[in-house]
């Protein structure tokens, strides 16, 4: 199995001046999840290469077992540091597609047409598709069938609630929450910073950077299953 994970390019924090990127444990988590369920994995992000990192995501508090891995593990490193070009990419050579978060994600990969168009295409392969925290926002101008993707699915992502204790209300280009529920999404969520992660047919998404391992262990269980499925079929 082939799994193709997606991450941002941009390390501006809005007009704050500050720097943002991806989640560190939104990259690390995930990676160990698919290494360790024995899947090649590819990394990609708009300017390939390596991808900035919130540094609000590696204070003391936010450490986690999987990000202490990762620093330990320079063969990981170097995956993260030579991710290759997300124009580059194309459905047809890998199984899934799996976007972590940040706030890096709802500007540059909310707005890439590259991006866009990749997860249309996967979505409309059979393929499945998975964001976590921020990443359901890089959804909001993704449709299917003339519809917006998350139109009558079970969605989550970040909270406003989980925005608001961080501040970044007025920061960010619109509100993951608000979004998908705009667009139709059937929003669910549950309490601030506790991990929360819904598989609707082939589309998963996580609520937060606590989601992170959820998210992808749903979808290892997808891609099992459609595998599964398809030997015994093929008997």
């Amino acid at each position: 199995m082939k799994i193709l994970m997606v991450f941002t390019s941009h390390d501006i924090l809005g007009s704050t001046g500050r720097k943002t990127g991806f989640w560190l444990e939104e990259g690390a988590a995930p990676y160990y999840v698919f290494r360790d369920a024995g899947i090649d994995l590819t990394l990609a992000s708009p300017k390939g290469g390596q991808p900035p990192v919130d540094p609000k995501s590696d204070l003391p508090e936010n450490q986690t077992a999987a990000m202490a891995r990762f620093k330990k593990d320079p063969d990981a490193q170097k995956v993260f540091a030579t991710t290759k070009k997300l124009k580059d990419m194309r459905s047809e050579d890998f199984d899934a597609v799996f976007y972590p978060g940040g706030h890096g994600p709802m500007w540059d990969l909310a707005e890439d047409l590259d991006s866009i168009a990749l997860i249309e295409s996967f979505y409309n392969a059979g393929k499945p598709v998975a964001a976590v925290c921020h990443a359901p926002g890089v959804l909001h101008r993704v449709t299917y069938k003339g519809e917006p993707i998350v139109k009558g699915k079970r969605v989550t992502g970040f909270t406003n609630t989980e925005e608001e204790e961080v501040q970044l209300t007025k920061v960010v280009p619109f509100l993951v929450e608000d979004e998908l529920k705009r667009l139709g999404g059937l929003f669910e969520k549950k309490d601030n910073w506790q991990p929360f992660a819904i598989t609707d047919g082939r589309l998963i998404t996580g609520q937060n950077p606590a989601s992170s391992t959820a998210g992808a262990q749903a979808l290892v269980k997808l891609l099992k299953g459609a595998a599964e499925q398809a030997s015994s079929t093929a008997a």
